[in-house]
C-alpha cells in the first residue's frame, strides 16, 4: 500500500501591524458616537499585512477586519479608496493583480488581471466608475468597474508608474446644472495626469486615448510622487536630493482642449512654477496635500516628515512688499538711483517665486523610517493630524498645531498622539519558543519579548529585553528565558511582566540555549567558545528592610564545555544521554552529557552547521547548514545516512517531531530557510514531503508543537505564521506531479505575456489584455461547450423532424453532461458557461477561441436573442467577437446571412428594451420632481449643501 502523510496548511498570520510594502488609507469611520456628534474616536487606519489588508481602530489599537483573498497570495502594493463609495477600496498586488472590496462585507467583488509586474499606484476618477492603474511594467491600464472590463492600456512612459491622477476641467457649478436640466452628468472631459520614474510627466486625454503634453519632470533623475492639490489646480513631483518641482495645471485650457483638438497649435497644461528643496537630501517617496486646508506633506525613506504651508494672499504681498523695501534701503545705502518702476503699489502675486507661496512649517520626527502618510480629518479638532506608517512595523499619529495669528516664525510642538504597535515586534523575529502544554508562543527580537496565544493569536504580554537570539520557557511555563547579543541571560516573569534577573553569562553573543530534558537544568552555547550548563536553584532572598525572605529562582553554573570555536547550536537527545555542539568550523560534536567526553564527530557540511535536532527515539539527527543542505546522521556511528539539497539558500531551523502520536512520525522532520519556504521530510525515505509557501521574506525561527499537531514560523516580513496539520493526505507522487503542474504553468504563462508588435513596436493605447492560466481554461470551456452543444442541437433537431410523422418516439440518446445537468438544453449550457466566467476575464477567454469556432457561436447567440436571454451577456460576446474578427467576418458569406437574421431581432429586443428604460427614467423624474416641489428634504441633504457652501480654496490664485 502507498504510504500517505499528513498535510499542513497555514491557519493563521499575525504578528504584523503594517508592512513597508505598501501605503496606509485612514477613514473617518466610527469617529462619533452613536447619536452624538462629538468625536470618540480617530478613525480606522487600512494598512497592508503582506497578502492581507487590515482594518484598525487608531485609538483603541484593536483590529477590526482583515482581508484576505485565498486565491492570491502575493503581497498588497498600494491599497486606494473611492471618495464616492467609501466602503469601495481597490487594492493592487504585487503580481499586477487588482481586487475591488467592500469593506461592510470584506468581501471581493471585482478582480481585474491587466498587469504583467507590481501595480504601484491607483487611482479612482471624479464618479467613482473608473480606476486608473499604473505598474512597474510601465503601463496604465483604464478600468470600468460597471462593466467590469479593462477599456484600454495606455503607454508611452519607460520607466515604473509613480503617480497618476483624474483631472475633471468642469467645474461642479456646470455639472450640477447639467442635473437639474436633466442632462447626463461628467460628458466633459477627463483627463489623466501622469509621473514615472522615467523623469517624466505626462497628461492623457482619456477620451481619445492618447498623450497630449509630456515635460520633464525632474532635472537629476526619476520622479519618485506626484501629489495634486485638492481643486485639481496646481501638483508638486518629486525626485531625487530633496527636489520638489511645483506645477500650475491650466483647467480652463483643458475645458477648451476638446474643441481645439487636431488644430495643429500647440497648447500648454502644465506650466513650471519653480523648485523647492527639502531640508533631507533623501529620495522623496511620498507627497501629500492636505483637503481641508493649506498644508502639504512630504516624506522620503527617512524618519521625518516635512510639513509645508501654502501662504494666503495677504502673506505673500507683505512678504513681497518687506523684501521690496529692502532693496530699496540696500540700494539707497549703496547710493544708487532708485528704479521707477519699483514703485508700483500693487505686486502681482502670480509672478512671485514660488518659495514665497509655499514655505516649510515643521518637521515632524518620527519613531521609524516613514513608508507612508495619510491626512486625517476630525471634525472639532483644531490641529493637523496626521497618520504614519512606517517600515518598523508600526502606525503613528501625529498631532501638530496650525498657524496662529502670533507673527513668531518659531516651529511649532508637535506630539505622537497615538499609536498601533503592541500587535507586533518592530525588528525581525530571531527566537520562538512554544510551551509545554503548546498554548503560549514566546517571540524574541532586538528590544523586544511577546507572548502570544495560540489559538485567538492575540499579544498576552510586551516586554522589553536586549538583542534576543534565542529563548525558551522553563519548566513551568510561567519564566521565559532570553540569550541576548550581549552575552546575558535574562529571566523574565510572565504573570508579573517583570524582568527577573540579568546574569552576565558568557564574553559573546549566545547564539543557542536548551532546557535539559528532566528540566532541572539549561546548557547555554555562545560566541565566546564555551558551553555553559546552569542549575535551577531557589534561594531565599530577605526583603530589604525586614527580616522576612522571599523564593527566588536563581542559575547556577555547574559546568563548562570549553571548544575550539564558536557555538552556533546545542541539541539534547530526548533520552539525555548525548550533547550535539555545532561550531564555526562546520564540524558537529556529539559528547556524553554526564562525563562531557566525546563520542563522535561529524563531518561533511561545507559551510557551519547552523540548527540540529535529534529524533525522539535518539536514533537520528538532522543538521542542516549555510551551504544549503540537509544532513541525516545516525547516532549509534556518527554515518551520514543522506546528505539531501534542500533549499535554494541557507537553512535556518530544523525540526524533529518532539513527541510524535503516531511511531510512523518519529522520523519527520521539518526545515525552514532563507528562500522563503518551509519543508517537510520523511528522515527514513530520505524525501520531501510537501512545500509550504506563504513568507514574504526570510525565515528566521521555527519551532515544532509537542505532538506535531502544528509548527509556527517568523520571518522577516514580520509575520508569525501557523501551519496546522489537516485531515487531507498527502501522496508523494501526486504532489511530485502537481509541483511539476505547477512549474509547466508558470512557464505557459510568461510565454503567453509577449505582445509586441511584429515590429517591436506598440501603439500607444492597446487592449487592456493578459492571457493567464484562468482565462485559457475558461476560453477551453468555452470552446468544450460549443462542440458539445452543437452535436446536441443536430440530434435534438432531427429527433423534432422524425417526431412530426412519429408522435410517439422515444427521446433520443443524448450527451450525459446534459442529463447530469437536470436534462438541460444545449444553448441554455453555453449560456451558463459563459456566465460563469468573471465578466473580467470573459474578453481574454474570447480570444482563445479560434476563427472556426464562430459559426457555432453565433448560432447559438441567434438563439438567444430570439428567446432574449441574459441580454447583457450576449450583446458583449456578439459585438466583442464582431470587434474582433471583423476583416474574416466581412469576407465570409456564411456568416453574413447568419448576421443578417440576427440583426432585425436585436434591433427590436435592444428597441423594447431602450423604451423601458426610457419609461423608468421617465418617471423617476417625475417622482423626484414631485418630492422637491413638497420640498421634502433629508438631513443628510442639508449637511451636504452647506458643506458645499463653504468657502473653496484656491490655488489657481497663487499661480
Amino acid at each position: 500500500m502507498v504510504k500517505s502523510y499528513s498535510k499542513y496548511e497555514q491557519t493563521g498570520s499575525f504578528g504584523v501591524v503594517a508592512s513597508s510594502t505598501s501605503n496606509i488609507v485612514w477613514t473617518a469611520e466610527g469617529v462619533t458616537q452613536p447619536g452624538s456628534s462629538r468625536p470618540a474616536g480617530a478613525g480606522r487606519a487600512y494598512t497592508a499585512a503582506n497578502e492581507e489588508v487590515l482594518c484598525w481602530d487608531v485609538k483603541k489599537g484593536e483590529l477590526l477586519s482583515r482581508w484576505r483573498d485565498s486565491t492570491c497570495t502575493e503581497e498588497v502594493a498600494i491599497i486606494c479608496r473611492s471618495e464616492v463609495d467609501p466602503d469601495v477600496f481597490a487594492v493592487g498586488y504585487a503580481d499586477g493583480s487588482i481586487r475591488i472590496w467592500d469593506s461592510r462585507t470584506g468581501t471581493v467583488v471585482i478582480s481585474f488581471n491587466g498587469h504583467k509586474s507590481a501595480i504601484t499606484t491607483l487611482a479612482f476618477d471624479q464618479t467613482g466608475v473608473r480606476l486608473a492603474s499604473g505598474a512597474k511594467d510601465t503601463d496604465i491600464v483604464i478600468w470600468d468597474l460597471v462593466s467590469e472590463v479593462g477599456l484600454f492600456k495606455l503607454r508611452g512612459h519607460k520607466g515604473p508608474i509613480t503617480g497618476l491622477h483624474f483631472l475633471h476641467p468642469g467645474s461642479a457649478n456646470e455639472e450640477e446644472q447639467a442635473i437639474s436640466n436633466g442632462q447626463e452628468a461628467g460628458s466633459d472631459q477627463v483627463f489623466l495626469l501622469s509621473t514615472s520614474k522615467d523623469a517624466l510627466v505626462k497628461i492623457w486625454d482619456v477620451d481619445s486615448q492618447h498623450c497630449i503634453e509630456t515635460h520633464i519632470a525632474q532635472t537629476n533623475g526619476e520622479c519618485w510622487a506626484l501629489g495634486v492639490s485638492h481643486d485639481g489646480s496646481g501638483c508638486m513631483t518629486a525626485g531625487n536630493d530633496g527636489e520638489l518641482k511645483v506645477w500650475s495645471i491650466d483647467l480652463e485650457g483643458l475645458k477648451r482642449a476638446g474643441s481645439s483638438i487636431g488644430e495643429g497649435n500647440e497648447q500648454r497644461y502644465l506650466h513650471d512654477r519653480g523648485v523647492l528643496y527639502r531640508q533631507s537630501k533623501d529620495r522623496t517617496i511620498g507627497v501629500k496635500f492636505y483637503a481641508h486646508s493649506d498644508y502639504i506633506a512630504v516624506h522620503g525613506s527617512e524618519k521625518a516628515v516635512e510639513l509645508w504651508r501654502i501662504r494666503s494672499e495677504g502673506e505673500i504681498q507683505k512678504s513681497l512688499a518687506r523684501k521690496r523695501k529692502r532693496r530699496r534701503e540696500k540700494a539707497k545705502a549703496e547710493g544708487q538711483d532708485q528704479q521707477p518702476e519699483e514703485n508700483t503699489d500693487k505686486i502681482n502675486i502670480a509672478e512671485a517665486e514660488i518659495g514665497e507661496v509655499i514655505v516649510p512649517y515643521v518637521t515632524v520626527r518620527t519613531a521609524g523610517k516613514v513608508r507612508s502618510i495619510a491626512w486625517m480629518h476630525i471634525k472639532g479638532s483644531k490641529k493637523l493630524q496626521l497618520a504614519v506608517g512606517t517600515s518598523n512595523n508600526l502606525v503613528d499619529i501625529y498631532e501638530v498645531p496650525q498657524k496662529g495669528k502670533s507673527k513668531s516664525e518659531e516651529a511649532p510642538d508637535y506630539s505622537r498622539a497615538l499609536s498601533v504597535e503592541l500587535a507586533g515586534h518592530r525588528n525581525d523575529i530571531r527566537a520562538l519558543a512554544l510551551s509545554s502544554d503548546d498554548r503560549m508562543l514566546a517571540s524574541a527580537s532586538s528590544g523586544g519579548l511577546k507572548i502570544w496565544n495560540v489559538r485567538t493569536q492575540s499579544c498576552l504580554r510586551t516586554l522589553e529585553c536586549g538583542y534576543a537570539l534565542c529563548c525558551a520557557f522553563l519548566p513551568g511555563d510561567k519564566i521565559v528565558l532570553v540569550g541576548t547579543k550581549e552575552g546575558t541571560l535574562e529571566l523574565y516573569d510572565i504573570a508579573a511582566s517583570s524582568l527577573l534577573d540579568s546574569i552576565p553569562a558568557h564574553e559573546g553573543a549566545i547564539w543557542t540555549l536548551e532546557v535539559h530534558p528532566d528540566g532541572k537544568s539549561v546548557v547555554t552555547g555562545s560566541a565566546d567558545k564555551t558551553a555553559k550548563f546552569w542549575n535551577f536553584e531557589i534561594v531565599q532572598e530577605e526583603i530589604p528592610g525586614t527580616k522576612r525572605t522571599m523564593p527566588k529562582l536563581k542559575l547556577v553554573q555547574s559546568r563548562i564545555l570549553k571548544v575550539n570555536d564558536d557555538i552556533l547550536s546545542l541539541c539534547f537527545s530526548p533520552d539525555s544521554r548525548l550533547i550535539a555542539v555545532s561550531t564555526l568550523d562546520n564540524t558537529v560534536k556529539v559528547f556524553f552529557v554526564d562525563s562531557l567526553k566525546l563520542f563522535l564527530n561529524l563531518y561533511g557540511h561545507k559551510l557551519p552547521v547552523l540548527n540540529m535536532s535529534i529524533s525522539s527515539d535518539s536514533k537520528l539527527i538532522a543538521t542542516c547548514s549555510a551551504d544549503k543542505n540537509v544532513r541525516i546522521w545516525g547516532l549509534d556511528f556518527g554515518d551520514c545516512h543522506k546528505a539531501i539539497f534542500g533549499h535554494e539558500d541557507s537553512i535556518m531551523q530544523i525540526a524533529f517531531i518532539p513527541h510524535p502520536v503516531q511511531s510512523e512520525e518519529k522520523h519527520i522532520f521539518f526545515s525552514a530557510s532563507k528562500d522563503k519556504l518551509v519543508k517537510s521530510w520523511d528522515g527514513d525515505k530520505f524525501e520531501q514531503i510537501q512545500k509550504m509557501k506563504g513568507h514574504h521574506g526570510e525565515i528566521w525561527a521555527m519551532t515544532v508543537s509537542k505532538t506535531g499537531d502544528f509548527l509556527v514560523t517568523a520571518s522577516h516580513d514580520k509575520s508569525i505564521r501557523v501551519w496546522s496539520r489537516s485531515d487531507e493526505p498527502i501522496f508523494l507522487e501526486e504532489e511530485r506531479e502537481r509541483e511539476l503542474e505547477e512549474l509547466y504553468e508558470n512557464t505557459l504563462a510568461a510565454t503567453l505575456e509577449d505582445d509586441e508588435g511584429l515590429d517591436g513596436q506598440s501603439a500607444e493605447a492597446v487592449a487592456a489584455s493578459k492571457q493567464t492560466m484562468t482565462t485559457l481554461t475558461a476560453g477551453e470551456r468555452i470552446a468544450e461547450a460549443l462542440e458539445l452543444g452543437l452535436a446536441d442541437l443536430e440530434v435534438v433537431r432531427e429527433w423534432e423532424e422524425q417526431r412530426r410523422t412519429n408522435p410517439n418516439l422515444a427521446p433520443p440518446q443524448r450527451n450525459p453532461l446534459f442529463l447530469a445537468l437536470g436534462n438541460i438544453s444545449a444553448e441554455r449550457h453555453v449560456l451558463n458557461v459563459l456566465a460563469k466566467i468573471p465578466a473580467a476575464q470573459l474578453h481574454d477567454a474570447l480570444l482563445v477561441l479560434p476563427f472556426s469556432a464562430l459559426p457555432s457561436l453565433f448560432t447559438f447567440i441567434s438563439i438567444w436573442v430570439q428567446r432574449q436571454w441574459n441580454t447583457t451577456l450576449t450583446c458583449r460576446v456578439l459585438f466583442f467577437m464582431l470587434k474582433t474578427h471583423q476583416k474574416q467576418i466581412v469576407a465570409s458569406r456564411e456568416l453574413k446571412v447568419m448576421l443578417e437574421g440576427m440583426r432585425q431581432d436585436l434591433r427590436k429586443m435592444l428597441g423594447g428594451m431602450k423604451d423601458l428604460i426610457g419609461f423608468n427614467m421617465a418617471a423617476m423624474r417625475f417622482v423626484g420632481e414631485r418630492i422637491d416641489d413638497a420640498a421634502i428634504v433629508r438631513l443628510e441633504d442639508v449637511e451636504k449643501v452647506e458643506a458645499k457652501a463653504s468657502k473653496k480654496r484656491g490655488f489657481i490664485d497663487v499661480a
